[in-house]
C-alpha cells in the first residue's frame, strides 16, 4: 500500500551508511529504526545524525534479531559483504547491498546461490543506472536512435579515493581492487547498454601518482589510480573504460558515449547534458537533463 511504512536497519555507519540515512530521510514511508556498527565512535556519530530514537547495535546479528526491522541496507566494508549477506538472506529481510556485491568471484557465486532461496527483495546499489542523463542515454539506445550499437566508451576522470573508517579501503584485499570498488558501476553500465555479456577483457593499469608513499602499520597501500579496460561482448559490441583518479582538473567526472552504425549518444556528469547525433543526414542536438 502507498501509505505503508517500511522500517529500515542500516548495517555499517561509515560515510556510505550516513549517506543512505540522509537519503532514506527523504523517502516517504521510510523509517530508520535501527543501525549497527562495531565502532562505538561511529555509533555515536550516527546518533548525532539521526537522533537517539533508532536502536543502536554493535553487531549486525543483533540488528537482524530485531523483529521491528523490515529491510536492511548493507553499507559495511566490501570484504564483509559476503558474511553479512549470508546472515541477512537467512533472516528473510529485504536487503539493499552497497556495491560491490563481493570482493571475490567465489564469494559472489556463494551469495547468488543463497539468494535463490531468499523470499525478500534483494537489490545491489548500482545507482548510476538511475542517474537521469544515463537513464536517458540507455533509453535512446533502446529506441534505436543510434542504430545497432557498436561501441560503449566510458571515461571517469576524478579525484582520489576518500579516507574511510579504519583505512580499510587502502588495500585491494578489502576492496576487491579499484576496478571492483569503483568501476563495477561502469562495467554494469556496459552490460546494461549493450544488453549483452562479456566474452573477453583486456586491461592495463598502474599506481602512478596517488598513494605512492602511503603506508599503514608498515604496509604500503596497493591502490591502482589509473587504467584502461577494453571489454568484448557476445553481441559484437565493444566497451572501453578510461579511468584516472588524479584528474581533479576535469570539467566532467563521467563522460559516457554509445555509438552505433546510425549515430551516437553521449552524456556528461555532473554537467547533466545529453548529446544526440545522427549520421545521415548529419545532426547534433544537445539538451540539459
Amino acid at each position: 500500500m502507498a501509505d505503508e511504512v517500511v522500517r529500515y536497519g542500516i548495517i555499517g555507519t561509515g560515510m556510505m551508511g550516513h549517506e543512505h540515512a540522509r537519503n532514506l530521510a527523504l523517502v516517504p514511508g521510510a523509517e530508520i529504526v535501527a543501525y549497527s556498527d562495531p565502532s562505538s565512535e561511529q555509533r555515536w556519530w550516527t546518533a548525532q545524525l539521526i537522533g537517539d530514537t533508532p536502536r543502536a547495535y554493535e553487531s549486525h546479528g543483533e540488528l537482524l534479531a530485531d523483529d521491528g526491522v523490515d529491510a536492511v541496507v548493507i553499507a559495511s566494508p566490501n570484504h564483509t559483504h559476503a558474511d553479512v549477506l549470508a546472515d541477512v538472506l537467512a533472516s528473510g529481510k529485504h536487503v539493499l547491498c552497497e556495491k560491490p556485491l563481493c570482493t571475490t568471484v567465489e564469494d559472489a557465486a556463494r551469495v547468488v546461490e543463497q539468494a535463490e532461496q531468499h523470499s525478500g527483495v534483494f537489490w545491489v546499489g548500482m545507482e548510476y543506472r538511475y542517474m537521469a542523463p544515463i537513464a536517458r542515454l540507455v533509453q535512446e539506445v533502446r529506441a534505436g536512435t543510434i542504430g545497432t550499437l557498436k561501441m560503449v566508451a566510458i571515461r571517469e576522470h576524478r579525484y582520489p579515493f576518500l579516507p574511510k573508517v579504519g583505512d580499510w579501503n587502502r588495500f585491494n584485499r578489502n576492496t576487491g581492487g579499484t576496478f571492483v570498488e569503483k568501476c563495477c558501476h561502469f562495467f554494469d553500465l556496459m552490460r546494461l547498454i549493450s544488453d549483452s555479456d562479456p566474452v573477453r577483457v583486456y586491461a592495463s593499469a598502474g599506481m602512478d601518482v596517488n598513494h605512492l608513499d602511503e603506508t599503514y602499520d608498515g604496509e604500503r597501500t596497493d591502490i591502482l589510480d589509473n587504467g584502461f579496460v577494453v571489454v568484448d561482448f557476445a553481441s559484437g559490441a565493444r566497451g572501453m573504460l578510461d579511468l584516472c583518479m588524479f584528474a581533479e582538473a576535469s570539467r566532467n567526472e563521467q563522460e559516457i558515449a554509445a555509438t552505433g552504425d546510425a549515430g551516437k549518444v553521449e552524456c556528461f556528469i555532473p554537467e547533466s547534458t545529453l548529446v544526440v547525433g545522427r549520421r545521415q543526414p548529419r545532426s547534433v542536438h544537445t539538451e540539459t537533463i
